[in-house]
């Protein structure tokens, strides 16, 4: 099992025996997740970062920073040796669910029929399909059908 960050239980976590407050206490920013979002989608430079976020220098080098630190992205010398660049880490790829999820919820309730929006195709071009939670007897799982089990 890989630990994305190195905080101890008392380290200031939003709600420390939630996995979701913890989760969005380490990725939670909208920067951050579209820096993740775009390492996703190949890139690797601050500049492609800079330039398909929008975000600020400043903001940027902070995120990269954080998420380094939290075990999500690496740094390591590009191919060419002149510069470096950002790469997922396991933890960091392991977001992909969460990335997925998000977009396919901003597809139901962001967009106005009809509307322009990208789409995320698999390696033969085909759009992925809906990601639909569901039981170990294989029924569909929702906020009505779960409950969280409190620590201790």
């Amino acid at each position: 099992m890989s630990r994305a960050t190195t905080r101890t239980p008392d380290a200031g976590w939003t709600d420390p025996e939630c996995p979701v407050a913890r989760t969005l206490d380490l990725v939670g920013d909208r920067w951050s997740l579209l820096v993740v979002r775009d390492a996703m989608d190949g890139a690797r430079s601050f500049t492609e970062f800079q330039r398909r976020t929008g975000i600020a220098r400043n903001i940027l080098t902070d995120r990269l920073r954080k998420l380094i630190a939290h075990g999500l992205l690496a740094r390591r010398t590009a191919p060419s040796g002149r510069r470096q660049e950002y790469v997922l880490t396991e933890a960091g790829r392991d977001l992909f669910p969460v990335v997925l999820t998000l977009r396919q919820w901003g597809e139901r309730h962001a967009f106005a029929p009809g509307e322009a929006r990208s789409t995320l195709v698999d390696r033969h071009g085909d759009p992925v399909p809906e990601v639909a939670p569901t039981g170990a007897d294989g029924t569909s799982l929702d906020a009505d059908t779960t409950h969280v089990r409190k620590a201790g």
